[in-house]
Formats: C-alpha cells, structure tokens, sequence
C-alpha cells in the first residue's frame, strides 16, 4: 500500500503491545509465550476484520532513549516477521523509544510496511528525556539499507511530552515541517496513551496537509464518528484490550464492536 492509498481509505490499525522483551525490568522469562500471544491477537484482529496491524514494545519500562538493545530489535524481528508471514495484512513497528532506525531495520527484514517514529521534526522532552528532531537521519538510513517501501508515520507534538520548546511553533507549522522533511503520514493524538484527539487540532492539521492524517489515540466506538471525516487511518490500542487498558491482552468482544460501528459509518 502506497501513501496515496491511505488516504480516506479508513484504514483500522490494531495495536499489538507486546509483554516485556528480554533484558526488561518486567520480562517474565519466556520468550515462547511473548511470541504465541502476539501471534495469537494478530489473528484476532484479521478475523474480526481490520487491515493493519501495528507493533509496539510498550511494556518495556523504563524505555531508553533514541536507541534499543539487540536483544530487543533480535526478537521484535521474529514476531514482526511472522505476523506479517501469517496475516499478510498492512503491518508496521515501533520501537520506544524513539529507537527509529530499529524500527526500520525490523521493517525491512521482515517486510513490514511502515514505522511509527518520534521526534521526527523538532525536539521535544518527553518522560525518558531529550528527544532531537531525527528525520534526516531515518531518511537517510532508509535509502542506505534499501528500505524505501516502508511508509514512515510521524508523530507531532507527541503525547506524553512536554513542548514547550516548540511553543511558538504550532501543530500546523510542525505538520507542514514534517511534509516538507517528506513524512509518509501525519500522526496526531491526545496528550496521553488513551486520551483523545482535540478535534480541533486534528480539523486544522487536515486543512494544512495533503499527507494521510492517522489519529494515534482515544478513539473507541463510542466517539469513532465525530472523528470520522477529519482523518484517513486509525490506530486502535486501548479501546481493544480487556477493560479498555494498553496492558491488558486483546478483548474479541471489543473489537468486534468497534468494526460494527466501523462498518456502518463506511457505509453511510
């Protein structure tokens, strides 16, 4: 799928946070059993319908900054690898944090189709520290390692951090930055994990923009259709899991509500 694709092509993304990776503070010892559940919840996700699916380390706490371990980059590469082998659906990566150019790696070898990165355009202080702007350096990487069919979303002004650095530069001069450093799609989200997208910023990054407009968090069943018409993808995360939490495991019942509401707003 080509960048022009995505657009109003209300493409649903499903979150895949995966248990804590070897070298963690939370890693639980078994490796076997982070790979069977990833697998397990990727197919819950194509069979209750969505197209996409996204891949994310976010049980990792504390996350380190701008770089990730080999023995992260090594296993998120074989669960990558066979999700997009079993499903063979719109699948990208993010590795946290800011761990960019992994996550690039990760997506060539195992022929994934795009990365959500941070800190794309303009620093930002995010909870694990100082986040420089890097898109002349994942570009760059990209054209070296022959990757240039991974989509490269950005995120701006990303939630959890602080941008008061950037003040003075609003959300539509950040999204007009990242086109101009040739951003594949704008991600926009709320301050928190979960927390919804003020719709009117989401409203004046759409106007400014002819990249996909991609909501990055807070969109459930419930409020799917106020923000409908204002953006060309969604990712799902929260709204998925068991009581509406990131660190619960994929509910099936969720899902299938969303895409049910999903579906009748495709067909209006």
């Amino acid at each position: 799928m080509q960048k022009q694709d995505l657009i109003n092509s209300k493409l649903v993304i499903g979150m895949i946070h995966l248990n804590a990776l070897p070298g963690t503070p939370k890693y639980s010892g078994n490796v076997q059993n982070i790979i069977d559940l990833a697998i397990s919840e990727a197919k819950i996700y194509k069979s209750a319908g969505l197209k996409g699916i996204m891949i994310e380390n976010m049980h990792d706490v504390p996350y380190l900054n701008n770089s990730s371990g080999p023995e992260i980059t090594s296993i998120m590469s074989i669960i990558a690898y066979e999700i997009k082998r079993q499903t063979n659906l719109f699948v990208g990566i993010q590795v946290l944090a800011s761990a960019n150019k992994e996550a690039l790696a990760i997506a060539h070898s195992a022929n994934l189709d795009f990365i959500r990165a941070e800190g794309f355009v303009f620093a930002h202080v995010a909870d694990e520290g100082i986040t420089q702007s890097n898109a002349g350096n994942i570009l760059r990487y990209r054209k070296q390692i022959g990757a240039d069919n991974v989509l490269v979303f950005t995120d701006i002004k990303k939630k959890h951090s602080s941008h008061s650095i950037t003040l003075d530069v609003s959300i539509v001069e950040t999204a007009k930055a990242a086109e101009f450093f040739l951003s594949d799609g704008i991600v926009v989200t709320g301050s928190s994990t979960g927390a919804e997208t003020d719709i009117d910023e989401l409203s004046s990054v759409k106007q400014c923009t002819k990249l996909p407009i991609i909501i990055g968090s807070g969109i459930t069943a419930e409020n799917i259709d106020k923000y409908y018409n204002l953006a060309d993808v969604f990712i799902v995360g929260s709204y998925f899991k068991n009581d509406g939490s990131w660190l619960n495991g994929v509910d099936k019942t969720r899902v299938k509500r969303f895409m049910n509401n999903h579906a009748k707003y495709r067909i209006k």
